[in-house]
């Protein structure tokens, strides 16, 4: 089952306003705050799929979520998402599709900028693009340093295993 977007915003998302949270003037805040709609999922339910077209940029208001791909045959899990997020950066900002599928661990509330109205804050204030493409970038070199991290872990034995000399 999918989340569908409902209208309305979470009281929550007053405490963080957008203008703050995308660093955008206040007309460009109220442009994506009147487009934005609340999504609501429970735990279990999926956000979005891999390969589904993408609707538009999430912002995690409350929850928490995972992120889990299909690469070559391999289930990834690329790891979790928490309040104050945002979520599909590469698809919102000029993919089609959806590079992963996010699924929500606890109940969640999300808020979906749709793509036509990032579109319009791209165009009244420019630097928004950049400085998404900025965090993009940041949230690439965090999971290549996880990645890094992880190949560069040894091995656990068991306890019990035999070490040979």
């Amino acid at each position: 089952m999918h989340a569908e977007p409902h209208t309305g915003q979470p009281e929550s998302v007053a405490a963080r306003p957008l203008a703050e949270l995308l660093d955008c003037p206040p007309e460009t805040a109220k442009l994506l705050n009147h487009s934005a709609e609340s999504v609501s999922c429970e735990a279990g339910q999926i956000v979005f799929a891999q390969d589904a077209e993408c609707k538009g940029l999430y912002v995690v208001v409350s929850g928490q979520l995972v992120r889990r791909s299909e690469r070559m045959g391999a289930h990834l899990t690329l790891g979790p998402v928490r309040a104050g997020e945002l979520v599909e950066l590469a698809a919102a900002l000029g993919g089609v599709h959806h590079s992963y599928t996010l699924r929500a661990v606890t109940p969640t509330t999300l808020l979906l900028l749709p793509k036509p109205a990032l579109a319009q804050a791209f165009d009244s204030y420019p630097p928004l693009r950049m400085q998404l493409l900025e965090e993009l970038a940041r949230e690439v070199s965090r999971a290549y340093t996880a990645s890094t991290v992880e190949r560069k872990m040894p091995l656990r034995r068991n306890p019990g295993e035999a070490h040979s000399a």
